[in-house]
């Protein structure tokens, strides 16, 4: 939990790079699921995803504690390594970001267009953070988790924007390391809203859902092929702490649920997710029966999708 203080200094933070983003009630979204549906368009930031945000309170934290910080690196999938890129270009820090070989072609474009030292190491994301911990020693780096405190204060402040306009009966919120989750967690406290909180994960990366179901940290093997922000084979402890004492429920959508909701969002709203960006969306299909008539939050909290991949969603291939 997070004290004003400690949110105000965020919201200065994010505000001074970047406006709040819109929360839209879309009349095509609510006539197909029957509900009310609210989504907040976190793919209207300059980086594409909600990341962006945590990326500048991490940064301003860390060169308040280390003002000689001589450089940083972490392991991403694309959109924490695009927050952590714009983030340290604001303080002319170096990056160095490893991904896992096989990565998004675009995110990898965005990241290097913010002058981020780009390495391809690893089979998956698990890997590439092995190999990040292992170069932070050797260069003498800052190592950027993936999850910390920092990073959820200032994700959180995209969810005190939702819930300052917005208290919904449910909210479905992806899990990819927990990071976003955590931060609405947070902000649901902040604020005071009583909207139940469902974690969303991918079917072909379950660890957090079979976590929750354990009420341990367990490990599972990553096969989506679409939600790659989600393609989490380890989870991290911190996260999934409060992700056991917060989250309402955990489900998990298949890759084919995914494409349906990225398909949707595109016809309903004419705005493009990535598959991580509309597992918000394909939880609330799932669950539609459960929510017929009431107030339901969604986020589209990504939409860096490489072109090719979102010909192949849109055409049902």
């Amino acid at each position: 939990m997070f004290t004003r203080e400690e949110v105000r200094n965020a919201q200065h933070v994010v505000y001074a790079a970047l406006n709040p983003t819109p929360q839209f009630q879309w009349p095509l979204l609510d006539a197909e699921l029957g509900a009310r549906i609210w989504v907040k368009h976190e793919n209207h930031q300059p980086v594409g995803a909600f990341k962006v945000r945590g990326g500048l309170t991490y940064m301003d934290a860390l060169t308040r504690r280390e003002p000689h910080v001589r450089g940083v690196i972490s392991a991403t999938r694309g959109n924490h390594g695009q927050s952590v890129g714009f983030a340290a270009r604001k303080h002319r820090i170096p990056v160095t970001i490893v991904v896992p070989n096989g990565n998004s072609i675009e995110k990898n474009a965005s990241m290097r267009a913010l002058g981020v030292e780009l390495l391809e190491l690893g089979a998956d994301f698990q890997e590439s953070r092995e190999h990040a911990a292992r170069l932070a020693a050797e260069r003498q780096l800052h190592m950027i988790p993936s999850f910390h405190r920092d990073l959820v204060r200032g994700v959180m402040t995209c969810w005190i924007e939702f819930f300052e306009v917005v208290q919904p009966d449910v909210v479905f919120v992806p899990i990819g390391l927990g990071s976003g989750f955590c931060a609405a967690a947070a902000a649901r406290t902040y604020t005071g809203v009583t909207s139940k909180l469902i974690g969303v994960v991918s079917a072909h990366a379950t660890a957090y859902q079979d976590s929750f179901q354990a009420g341990r940290k367990m490990e599972s093997p990553v096969t989506t092929q679409l939600a790659d922000g989600m393609a989490c084979r380890i989870p991290d402890e911190g996260s999934l702490e409060i992700v056991l004492r917060e989250a309402d429920d955990v489900i998990a959508v298949t890759d084919d649920e995914v494409a349906a909701a990225m398909r949707l969002l595109f016809k309903a709203t004419h705005n493009v997710a990535e598959g991580a960006g509309a597992a918000s969306l394909a939880g609330a299909l799932q669950q539609r029966q459960k929510w017929q008539g009431k107030t339901v939050g969604t986020t589209l909290c990504g939409g860096n999708v490489d072109t090719d991949v979102f010909v192949k969603v849109l055409s049902g291939k």
